[in-house]
């Protein structure tokens, strides 16, 4: 046997791994990505009894990640073991896992940090008369640039800590080539930042990018709960929010459960993972959140999804989280049984507000929600007539070769009467203007309807509706504002679907001009924004009563409905000065409206839909931010504006040379309404809609004369 042969059957020599190469291998167990990183830091923040905490990272957090805080600081003779491994204030020995009430307690967040960046602490108590800086690499001090001395050294600062970390992953090539982009891992440390900023009541959150002058988050320490839902998540979830209390069981370890959860009337289309906190620790626990997909199935369509958040107390001496590096995951008994009783809870709170549900709801567009017009989905699905082709504008309209109803009396737009000021808002100044022309003037028939009031033009010059403005150019879409601003109109192919038909050159279009319109009336409120027409409402209407006939069901009002009635009026009138200045919403301080905003004029809005605008105009307006509650003031307003889908009238009144009295008023509404379409929208719509990439789905090409060509030549 030769000597190779001995040393290959001989076992290789167990050696100890290098200390730098054993911190780093745990440096990376904990902190995996820059959200890792700020979690750890805000977790050791909040222990520190913080009430504010600043975040500001640049490229991601991968070039910097900086957190500031206010709370207790660190004693400067702490910091020369600051970073070391398993050095820590918040237990003394094992025993004291089992009852760990605290963020932080195994010592091992900034000492991973430092092996894997440059580390800046500077930290400030009460009893410091300066802050003290130091500078750490590899869980050690290191001097800073430009200094011989790695002892911290003293500074200016205000009480509380402020950690900077730079370059992370600077030594570890392979893990930053996993990174995607700076700002999907932005993208996730705002979503840690977010998920504490709902939990942790009482501490302000402010989270930007380096260089940045807006912030992405802004919490207050005063906020609620559900008005950081709204901050963080939006207004469309704060507005379906129901309350969750699940009491204690001593028996399972359960100390009790509360939260936020949407109730049915809200589902996303993207799923999302639940906010779920265990002992104020922000966590994730499968087994919980399959329950509650599985749950919310029975309630939500088909690959929706919901908004869940939830914080769970439960006994310390049945809970550890010392399972998993990052803490992200942790076991606790009963499991099944503390889900159950949770998803019990969960079930019984969906079911009390799925069965209180009865609201008469209006549809305004054809395809999905009226909060953000969609694509015509079955457009393509249809069978169109091509036979019908116009050559001359001037020829008659499509929907002259079929034979309509038969009516005593012409369409009158209703008893309001409008006034427009005397300095129209149809001629934006060069500031205001945001629109490519001038509104319609309206036509003869309807021109005694109006009157002119002694009212100059008011130039806004507000920050928030210039913002606004300039989204609306940044979205624009060049081709199809050319198609809208050179069309002719051929004729409405289905009323009910609210689908017409218009050319370009040589090409046909079919258009849902529900989308389409909404688009539309949200830039005229942009455009006229402080200088709309008043419709006057004579005699004024009670705000109340109108809500009971958006949310009634027949005559039984419920104290829920009753409540948010009263919640909506309150609000209203609270807000009736800035809706009278800005948008012409007259709302008296007895709870009556008796005007609403004139956009366009030779064309009148369905009051039918009033009642349903109000209902809206309480709940989807974000009334404590500028910007947001402008623009949702506006888009409600486009909703309410928008042409509302007729059923068409039974054979028996088509056929007939006289209309039924009890189909009278329906069908005399379907005349005027498509009169209005054809004579004031569409005009209006070659003058003023900058089309945007939104609209995109809600135009389909559906013939072109060259293509019919081709198919002629090879028949």
């Amino acid at each position: 046997m030769d000597l190779d042969d001995e040393k290959l059957k001989s076992p290789p020599k167990i050696k100890p791994l290098d200390v730098s190469v054993v911190n780093r291998i745990a440096a990376g167990e904990i902190i995996v990505t820059p959200a890792n990183a700020i979690k750890e830091m805000i977790e050791n923040s909040i222990d520190a009894g913080s009430t504010s905490i600043d975040i500001v990272a640049k490229d991601g957090g991968l070039k910097l990640l900086q957190i500031t805080d206010n709370g207790h600081g660190i004693n400067k003779d702490d910091l020369g073991i600051l970073c070391e491994r398993f050095t820590t204030s918040k237990i003394t020995s094992y025993e004291d896992l089992s009852t760990i009430a605290t963020y932080g307690f195994r010592g091992e967040a900034l000492a991973s940090i430092s092996h894997i960046s440059h580390l800046t602490v500077t930290t400030r108590s009460k009893a410091s008369d300066c802050a003290w800086r130091a500078t750490y690499l590899d869980g050690k001090l290191v001097p800073s640039k430009g200094s011989t001395s790695a002892d911290p050294r003293p500074v200016a600062g205000r009480n509380g800590t402020q950690i900077l970390v730079e370059d992370l992953f600077f030594n570890v090539p392979s893990r930053l080539r996993a990174f995607r982009s700076p700002a999907d891992e932005y993208n996730r440390i705002a979503d840690v930042v977010g998920r504490y900023a709902i939990h942790s009541e009482g501490v302000a959150f402010t989270c930007k990018k380096h260089g940045e002058a807006h912030h992405s988050l802004i919490t207050t320490a005063q906020a609620s709960t559900i008005d950081r839902i709204r901050t963080v998540y939006g207004v469309a979830i704060a507005n379906e929010l129901v309350k969750v209390v699940i009491a204690g069981d001593k028996r399972i370890g359960l100390v009790g459960a509360s939260g936020y959860i949407t109730n049915a009337n809200f589902n996303a289309k993207k799923s999302s993972q639940p906010v779920l906190f265990i002992n104020h620790r922000a966590v994730t626990c499968d087994p919980l959140k399959r329950a509650l997909t599985q749950l919310y199935s029975a309630f939500l369509p088909k690959g929706s999804h919901s908004f869940i958040y939830l914080s769970l107390l439960i006994a310390p001496e049945k809970l550890d989280v010392n399972v998993h590096p990052t803490k992200r995951e942790v076991r606790f008994l009963h499991e099944e049984e503390i889900i159950q009783r949770i998803c019990d809870n969960v079930q019984h709170v969906l079911g009390e507000v799925d069965a209180s549900r009865a609201f008469k709801t209006q549809s305004v567009l054809v395809a999905k929600s009226v909060d953000s017009p969609s694509p015509l989905n079955n457009a393509q699905k249809r069978t169109y007539e091509y036979n019908m082709v116009r050559t001359d504008a001037k020829e008659r309209k499509i929907t002259s070769m079929f034979k309509q109803p038969a009516s005593k009396s012409s369409a009158s737009p209703g008893t309001a009467l409008a006034s427009v000021p005397q300095s129209p808002s149809d001629t934006p100044g060069p500031d205001d203007e945001i629109l490519s022309d001038a509104d319609a003037e309206a036509s003869e028939s309807a021109s005694d309807q109006y009157e002119t009031v002694e009212r100059e033009r008011v130039h806004i010059r507000l920050h928030s509706v210039k913002q606004l403005r300039e989204d609306a150019r940044n979205d624009l879409h060049k081709g199809l504002t050319d198609i809208f601003a050179n069309h002719i109109f051929v004729g409405i192919v289905d009323e009910n679907k609210r689908l017409a038909a218009i050319q370009r050159d040589v090409k046909l279009y079919l258009v849902d001009y529900g989308a389409v319109s909404y688009e539309m009336f949200y830039q005229i409120g942009l455009s006229d924004f402080g200088n709309f027409g008043v419709i006057q409402l004579a005699p004024a209407l009670s705000i109340s009563s109108l809500l009971k006939i958006a949310v009634a069901d027949g005559d039984q009002i419920s104290e829920k409905q009753e409540s948010e009635i009263a919640r909506i009026v309150d609000q209203l009138t609270t807000m009736r000065m800035m809706l009278l200045e800005y948008f012409c919403v007259d709302v008296t301080a007895e709870g009556d409206i008796k005007s609403i905003p004139l956009l366009l004029k030779g064309y009148t809005p369905s009051v039918a839909k009033l009642p349903m605008f109000l209902y809206r105009l309480g709940n989807n307006v974000n009334w404590s931010q500028e910007k947001e509650c402008f623009e949702g003031v506006l888009r409600e307003l486009a909703i309410f504006y928008v042409p509302e889908s007729l059923p068409m009238p039974p054979p028996s009144v088509l056929n007939s040379s006289e209309a039924p009295e009890n189909v009278l008023p329906l069908e005399k509404r379907r005349i005027e309404l498509k009169d209005q379409i054809e004579k004031c929208i569409f005009p209006t719509l070659r003058r003023r809609l900058l089309a945007t990439k939104t609209l995109l789905g809600s135009v389909i090409e559906v013939a072109d004369l060259p293509g019919l060509y081709k198919i002629f030549e090879r028949c």
